[in-house]
C-alpha cells in the first residue's frame, strides 16, 4: 500500500506520526508532501524533520499542483489534516485526520469537503457530524497524536536538559495563536510562579506570523527566566512536553482536551487579547469562530477568567476530588475518544481493509 500525507503546515505531523510508523513497520510505503509557498526558515525545519526521520518526501508548490500531483500519483490513500481544495474531485481514496481537537468551528466545518472517510474522536463528535454531513462517513478511531503517551513510547524528556529543575513542579503553558491569552499574562508570570518550572509552547503561528509579533515579545520577556523553556520552531511536537507537565495553562486550545486526557489537571485561561474586528457589535464573530464544545472546559477545568485568578485556580487543581476526575474522565471519553493507545491500530486497519 501507498499512504501519502499531506502536510500544510508542519504542525500536523504529531498526528500523522504514529499512523506512518505503524504503517512503514508493516511493510507500506508512506510519502509526505510538502509545500515550498512558505518562508525558508519553515523550509529548513521541515528539512530537518525529512533528515532526522528518514521519511520520503516530495516538495510541490501549492495545493493546485498537488492537486495535479495526487491525480497521477501512485497512492492508494490519500491522508489529509485539513480540508483540501477539490478533493470530492480526486480520484485516489481519501482520509481526513483532523490536526487537532479544540474547540473551534473549523473542527466541524471542514467536513465540508467530501473525503472518502474522516477518523474522528469519540461518540459526541462522530454523531454531530453525522448530523450536519448525512452523507459523511465517519469513523470512530480515537486521536491517534496521543496514542505515544498511552502506551509509553513518547520521547522521553530530561528536564535538566530544558535548564529546568527536577525537584520542581512543572506547568506547562500551551496557548492558541488565537483568540489567545498570552498578552493578557502579566510581564511578570515567571516571578509570580518562580517556585514552578515553566514550559511555554506556543502555537506554531505565534512563532512564524507577523501579526503576532506582539505575542514574541511576551515571550521574549519570560524566556530571560531561569525558570522558563520556550519551544522553539523545531519542537513543534506537544506530546513529550505533556509527559513531563504536572499542570496544563491553556485558552482555546485542543491541548487542553490532550492534557485531560491524562488525567491531569487544567487551567483554562479563559480571557483573551481580541482584534478590534472581534469585539463590542463585532462579538458575533469569536462566537463563529468558537465552537460550542468551549463550554465543556468549565467541565474538565479549572477556569480563571483573568490572569489574577491563576495562583488560586492551581491551588485548587491540587485537590481535585474523584467525582471530578471521574466525571472528566467520562467527558475526555466523548470528546478525546477512546484512550486506550490503540487509535493508530484502528486508523491503520482500516486503511488496510479498504484500500
Amino acid at each position: 500500500m501507498f499512504a501519502y500525507f499531506d502536510v500544510q503546515h508542519i504542525y500536523y505531523i504529531p498526528q500523522y506520526l504514529p499512523v506512518i510508523k505503524k504503517l512503514t513497520g508493516k511493510g507500506h510505503q508512506c510519502v509526505l508532501v510538502f509545500y515550498k509557498s512558505q518562508d525558508a526558515a519553515l523550509i529548513t525545519i521541515c528539512n530537518q524533520f525529512i533528515e532526522d526521520n528518514q521519511v520520503t518526501a516530495v516538495w510541490l508548490t501549492n495545493t493546485n499542483e498537488a492537486f495535479n500531483f495526487y491525480q497521477n500519483c501512485n497512492a492508494d490513500w490519500i491522508i489529509f489534516g485539513n480540508a483540501f481544495a477539490q478533493s470530492e474531485a480526486l480520484n485516489k481514496k481519501t482520509a481526513m485526520m483532523q490536526h487537532g481537537i479544540g474547540p473551534k468551528q473549523c473542527y466541524y466545518d471542514v467536513s465540508n469537503a467530501g473525503m472518502t472517510v474522516r477518523f474522528v474522536e469519540g461518540e459526541h463528535r462522530k454523531n454531530r457530524l453525522e448530523a450536519l454531513y448525512p452523507n459523511g462517513n465517519f469513523v470512530d478511531s480515537g486521536y491517534a497524536k496521543l496514542d505515544p503517551l498511552f502506551n509509553q513510547s513518547v520521547e522521553r524528556i530530561q528536564l535538566t536538559s530544558l535548564g529546568l529543575d527536577p525537584q520542581k513542579p512543572t506547568l506547562l503553558y500551551a496557548p492558541t495563536f488565537y483568540p489567545s491569552s498570552i498578552e493578557c499574562m502579566s510581564d511578570g508570570f515567571a516571578d509570580d510562579f518562580s517556585a514552578y518550572n515553566i514550559i511555554i509552547k506556543p502555537h506554531f503561528f505565534s512563532l512564524t506570523k507577523p501579526r503576532y509579533k506582539k505575542q514574541r515579545v511576551k515571550l521574549a520577556r519570560w524566556k530571560q527566566s531561569k525558570n522558563v523553556f520556550i519551544a522553539d520552531t523545531n519542537q513543534f511536537d506537544l506530546t513529550p512536553f505533556l509527559a513531563v507537565s504536572d499542570i496544563m495553562l491553556s485558552d482555546a486550545s485542543s491541548a487542553i482536551f490532550e492534557f485531560a486526557a491524562l488525567d491531569k489537571p487544567v487551567i483554562w485561561c479563559d480571557f483573551y487579547k481580541l482584534r478590534w474586528s472581534y469585539r463590542g457589535v463585532f462579538s458575533f464573530r469569536l462566537k463563529e469562530r468558537l465552537d460550542d464544545d468551549i463550554h465543556y472546559f468549565n467541565e474538565i477545568c479549572h477556569p480563571a477568567r483573568d490572569y489574577n485568578q491563576i495562583a488560586e485556580k492551581i491551588e485548587q487543581a491540587a485537590k481535585e476530588s474523584e467525582a471530578f476526575k471521574e466525571n472528566r474522565a467520562a467527558l475526555i471519553k466523548q470528546l478525546a475518544g477512546r484512550t486506550d493507545g490503540l487509535s493508530t491500530n484502528r486508523i491503520v486497519d482500516y486503511l488496510e481493509e479498504h484500500i
